[in-house]
């Protein structure tokens, strides 16, 4: 496919019958699109059909993997218990697993969002805070708007500290900022795989935000950065876009 700007791919939630529609459905809203193409992407949506990541790959050079109102397996990262919190979505899961390894492989940039972030750590090697009221002691609210559907994105939840020399903090040019929040589920932050690197934490510790050392472009952001709270957020797209030019 030939064009003047960089073609991204992004992953879509899927939710079953009832609400929209009386068959099964995807979502995606609509900022998430309009972040890249103000960028000057073209964007296109991926249907989870594992038959069609080799044309995928063919035709985006990046990738984004969404957020969604789902979890990640806990077997993905080898716990042996699930948390009565935890709601799967293993079509997807199954689906945005392969994506990911497959762009990786192939060296094209990768930004995970939210769900995509946690998705992206635990392929990586990282494990998962299964509920974080749970288990973080003293833990900030970090689903305040009540609705992990919406993030309440033009609102500052907390602040998260950027740690310096990481590829974030060379892309926002900041070790610290505001941003929103709507999750339940962190990375966890001990026992990290070489290759795996911590670069946000929230006060709480919680962390915000992963990177790949291994490869050119592979970030992931607890929060919602297509909101574009912040002037931090906007750049994370910009070099994201970049990064597939």
């Amino acid at each position: 496919m030939t064009t003047s700007r960089p073609v991204i791919g992004i992953t879509l939630d899927q939710e079953p019958a009832g609400g929209y529609a009386s068959v099964p459905w995807y979502a995606l809203r609509e900022n998430y699109t309009d972040a890249l193409m103000a960028q000057n992407a073209t964007v296109i949506t991926l249907p989870a059909h594992p038959d069609s990541l080799g044309d995928y790959l063919a035709l985006c050079d990046g990738f984004v993997i969404s957020g969604g109102g789902f979890d990640i397996d806990p077997a993905l990262f080898g716990a042996k218990t699930v948390h009565d919190s935890v709601t799967l979505k293993p079509e997807r899961t199954q689906f945005e697993s392969q994506l990911i390894q497959s762009a990786l492989a192939a060296d094209k940039p990768v930004l995970g969002i939210c769900g995509g972030e946690q998705l992206l750590a635990a392929l990586l090697g990282g494990k998962l805070v299964q509920h974080i009221p749970d288990e973080i002691p003293n833990a900030l609210n970090h689903s305040p708007s009540g609705s992990i559907h919406d993030p309440v994105g033009n609102r500052a939840a907390h602040s998260v500290s950027i740690t310096e020399g990481t590829l974030l903090h060379r892309i926002c040019g900041t070790t610290e900022m505001d941003v929103n929040s709507s999750h339940h589920q962190a990375v966890l932050n001990e026992n990290l795989p070489s290759g795996l690197r911590i670069n946000a934490l929230a006060p709480d510790g919680v962390v915000e935000g992963i990177e790949s050392t291994q490869h050119r472009f592979c970030l992931g952001v607890q929060w919602h950065p297509e909101y574009q709270l912040t002037a931090a957020d906007t750049k994370i797209m910009t070099a994201f876009v970049d990064a597939c030019r």
